[in-house]
């Protein structure tokens, strides 16, 4: 029930919500104060909505556009944001105790002074303007973003498309299916990644290390390449390297020495071979 205003206004809202309207049609952008505990409300347009000291605690709002809403002083206790998309959110003071926030975008939120006890972060998406609580290890936390702490993690298939992953340690990671798609993986640590089956098209693998990796099939086109480690892979079958940038000749005489089952494999996505796309030379394909 919603307490700052009458059930029929609550039903109104819901009814619209539910309908597909989005926060434009409600007739306000302020919901301030108001209660939706345990409200259910999936894939809901909110975007830039004023849900400020709202009571949202155990509220389901999985898929939901949250972008640039403020949800400042909010009980979100148990919620679940999954999928949620909290973009440039203001999370100031927020209750986040226990709640469900896996592979939520958290880019550009403040979450400074939120808490964030017992919450789940799993492949929760960050990036350098995202503002945390002081001292909270969100680098462990199993969210993804600059720098953090993925060893061994489990990412396959995962939607990491433009990504910032700079330094990001990786070792061990499982990454086969992943798109990772123009994302920044600057100075990352992929030792003995499974990248098999990745898309990494016009990545920025700059001082990457990959070495002992499975790249079996991956998607390396126009990525940068340039000062990454790729010794001792475990296999590139199957994986395309054209137009990718930065490949020196030692290290593109060293793939091409690769074994010829390996060089000989087709890349199902872009019907060439291992070999033929390392021969075609940076820039061209």
């Amino acid at each position: 029930m919603m307490t700052s205003a009458d059930d029929r206004s609550f039903s109104n809202v819901l009814a619209l919500l539910r309908a597909g309207r989005d926060s434009s049609d409600l007739g306000t952008n302020d919901l301030s104060e108001a209660s939706w505990r345990g409200v259910e409300l999936f894939a809901v347009n909110l975007a830039g909505i004023q849900f400020d000291r709202a009571d949202l605690a155990g509220a389901s709002l999985v898929n939901a556009n949250l972008s640039e809403a403020n949800l400042q002083g909010a009980n979100l206790q148990g919620a679940d944001l999954r999928g949620a998309d909290l973009r440039g959110a203001n999370l100031g003071d927020a209750d986040l105790t226990g709640a469900f926030l896996n592979r939520t975008d958290l880019r550009r939120a403040n979450l400074s002074t939120a808490t964030l006890a017992e919450v789940q972060l799993q492949i929760a998406l960050y990036d350098s303007d995202t503002q945390w609580p002081e001292g909270f290890g969100y680098k462990s936390s199993g969210a993804v973003g600059p720098r953090a702490n993925l060893n061994g993690a489990f990412l396959n298939t995962a939607n990491l498309r433009g990504v910032d992953l700079h330094g990001a340690r990786m070792l061990g990671t499982y990454l086969s299916g992943t798109d990772l798609t123009e994302a920044n993986l600057r100075g990352a640590s992929l030792s003995s990644a499974c990248l098999q089956q990745a898309f990494l098209t016009g990545a920025c693998l700059r001082e990457a290390r990959l070495c002992g990796a499975e790249l079996q099939g991956v998607d390396f086109r126009a990525a940068d390449l340039t000062d990454a480690d790729l010794s001792d892979v475990a296999s590139i079958a199957g994986a395309d390297f054209g137009m990718v940038q930065g490949l020196s000749d030692d290290t593109r005489a060293m793939l091409l020495g690769r074994p010829r089952e390996e060089l000989g494999t087709w890349n199902a996505f872009t019907r060439r071979t291992t070999g033929q796309s390392l021969e075609l030379g940076s820039g061209t394909g």
